[in-house]
């Protein structure tokens, strides 16, 4: 991946939702989901919660935090770049959006040129 191209980005609604976090909690990371298909929830962690592992990719970050995903998953979604915003509901059991009966949702698109 190139350090230049950023493959995610953020809606002012997620952004938001990400300052609220962040306030409470301090800084967070994020990493995505399992899931294969746009609707996937990207979970957020404490900084020093999630272990960042050899087979995950930093997609770049979005309000001073990284966002990460496995390399499998960023085999499969090479040619996307990821755009997270904020829908109604509960975010995963473990993510720190969890409860706040709003949730970050991801959705993507096509990167052209992009490897």
């Amino acid at each position: 991946m190139s350090e230049s191209l950023n493959r995610v980005s953020a809606t002012p609604e997620a952004l938001a939702l990400l300052a609220e976090i962040q306030a409470e909690h301090g800084p967070v990371l994020f990493h995505q989901s399992g899931g294969c298909c746009d609707g996937s929830s990207p979970m957020c962690y404490p900084k020093g919660d999630f272990i960042v592992g050899d087979q995950d990719v930093l997609l770049g970050e979005i309000g001073g935090a990284p966002f990460y995903i496995g390399a499998a998953q960023f085999e499969v979604w090479r040619h996307t770049g990821l755009v997270i915003d904020v829908v109604p509901g509960r975010g995963g059991m473990f993510s720190l959006d969890n409860g706040r009966e709003r949730r970050f949702h991801t959705r993507s698109c096509l990167i052209r040129g992009g490897t």
